[in-house]
C-alpha cells in the first residue's frame, strides 16, 4: 500500500496546484447568489473537457498543470480525475464558507502537506481518491 500512496500524494499534489490556477475568484466571503454561480461555472469547467481545454489554452500555470496530470495519471484517466478534482474544489469551497482567502490557504497548505489537505476531505470523496490513485499506480507505464 506504500507505493500506491506515494503516487497518492503526487496526485493530490498536482490537483490542489491545478484548483490553485482555477479562475474562482468571484467566490465571496458567504455562498451568495453570485458566489454559488461561479462556483457552479468553475465545477462545469472542470468536468467539461471542451471549457476546460480552452481555460486551460489562457494560462501557462493550468497549461503545466494539466500536462503534468497527463504525464502522472495518463490521458484515459483525466475526466475522471477532473471530475475528482471538480468534487474536492465544491468540499474547499463549502468548508471555506466561500471564502477565496480560506480556499486560497488550504490550497497552500494541501501543496505543502497533501496528507493533511488529504483528511479535510468527505469519506466518500477520499475512497473515491483512493480508488483513482490505484487505478492510475496500476496503470502499465
Amino acid at each position: 500500500m506504500r507505493m500506491r500512496f506515494r503516487p497518492a500524494i503526487a496526485i493530490l499534489t498536482v490537483i490542489t496546484l491545478t484548483l490553485a490556477a482555477t479562475p474562482a475568484a468571484t467566490l465571496a466571503q458567504s455562498l451568495d447568489a453570485a458566489s454559488a454561480q461561479a462556483l457552479a461555472a468553475t465545477l462545469r469547467m472542470l468536468q467539461d473537457p471542451a471549457a476546460r481545454s480552452a481555460a486551460i489554452a489562457g494560462n501557462p500555470q493550468a497549461s503545466a498543470a494539466d500536462s503534468q496530470l497527463q504525464a502522472l495519471a495518463g490521458s484515459a484517466n483525466m475526466q475522471e480525475l477532473y471530475a475528482l478534482a471538480a468534487e474536492i474544489f465544491s468540499e474547499l469551497a463549502s468548508n471555506g464558507g466561500g471564502d477565496v482567502g480560506k480556499m486560497s490557504q488550504a490550497l497552500s497548505r494541501g501543496t505543502n502537506d497533501p496528507v493533511a489537505f488529504a483528511a479535510t476531505l468527505s469519506p466518500a470523496t477520499l475512497q473515491r481518491f483512493r480508488e483513482l490513485s490505484v487505478k492510475i499506480s496500476d496503470r502499465p507505464r
